[in-house]
């Protein structure tokens, strides 16, 4: 076996850990609303959210070609370094702010983690790519996914003004599996995606296919059933965190959140092929849902945390990544 393949095959293997890790980190982005409005038990939640990101993952051939173009990195096992200790990064901060159940953001990790390998190695960053593919949707998603949160609401409080509490719960509840469903397919589509545009990132350093833009197909069933998986396992921590510490949720505000959410990923995943975060846009939307009630109404101080492990995500992950690259380089000579 060369010493190519066996890079290669590392970075392979690391990628679905990450893809793993960013299952039971993330499953809070697809269920955590039901789970809070009673819509769904949390394993049936659980199980559909899974199913999703299976089918959803299928979708983003966009997203991934769009990662695996951030870098540039000539074929090479010194290049396969940078790509591994890339994901070295996103993993330990999915493992950091999991354990401290903080939602932050799986993409910007492996993200920041592209960024800060490459260049602490000395290799290009596709700074227009960065800026216009992922800082701009960084921004506006969130704001977009509060505005529109906010709206989404008021037209539900206004078109049901006369409605009976009760019946609209129940009618809300079966709605949200549906959005859920939506909610989940868009995670799938945003976030196997990038672990899919690692995997062909590396197989083209190391040298087995001409360029980033080719995807196996095998490369979508892998990342997809891992990152099921790994959704599948759950991840508690920030279920509570997302489902119950921000705001308290009724089925209304669940449906609300999540439609805002699922076309949000939708739309900035297939049509402007900008990897966004799935925690940006359901914290955000969350957050908008929450305002129509009375801004006292959302804890603030927990989203202001929540914004901290944001603002954090890029450089946090990068510095780990760049730590990793020093101490793992030798390895890939």
């Amino acid at each position: 076996m060369s010493a190519e393949l066996v890079a290669v095959l590392a970075v392979i293997v690391a990628a679905m850990v990450f893809d793993y890790t960013n299952g039971f980190h993330d499953a809070a982005n697809a269920i955590a609303t039901s789970v809070s409005t009673r819509a769904l038990t949390p394993r049936v939640a659980l199980l559909m959210a899974a199913a999703g990101n299976f089918i959803g993952t299928h979708l983003g051939g966009n997203v991934a070609k769009t990662v695996s173009g951030i870098i540039t990195v000539p074929p090479s096992t010194a290049g396969l370094a940078v790509v591994f200790a890339a994901v070295l990064g996103a993993i330990a901060w999915n493992l950091i702010t999991w354990y401290f159940g903080l939602p932050s953001s799986s993409s910007h990790a492996l993200i920041g983690g592209l960024v800060g390998a490459a260049l602490t190695g000395g290799y290009r960053v596709n700074w227009s790519a960065v800026g216009s593919k992922v800082i701009i949707p960084m921004v506006a998603s969130p704001l977009v996914g509060f505005v529109a949160g906010f709206l989404v609401m008021v037209a539900i409080m206004w078109i049901f003004r006369n409605g009976r509490p009760a019946k609209l719960n129940r009618g809300f509840r079966f709605a949200q599996t549906l959005s859920a469903l939506a909610m989940s397919i868009g995670h799938g589509l945003q976030d196997a995606a990038k672990t899919i545009g690692v995997v062909v990132l590396a197989l083209y350093v190391g040298g087995y296919q001409n360029s980033t833009n080719d995807i196996p197909q095998w490369t979508y069933w892998t990342s997809a059933t891992v990152l099921a998986l790994g959704t599948y396992a759950g991840g508690w921590r920030i279920i509570r965190t997302l489902g119950r510490k921000i705001i308290d949720l009724g089925p209304p505000e669940g449906f609300a959140a999540e439609t805002v959410a699922s076309t949000l990923l939708f739309t900035f995943g297939i049509w402007l092929r900008a990897p966004i975060s799935t925690t940006h846009t359901i914290t955000s939307a969350i957050m908008g849902v929450g305002a129509t009630k009375k801004l006292s109404a959302v804890r603030w101080g927990v989203a202001g945390n929540i914004v901290g492990a944001w603002i954090l995500t890029f450089p946090g992950a990068g510095a780990i990544a760049a730590v990793g690259y020093l101490i793992t380089r030798p390895l890939f000579t």
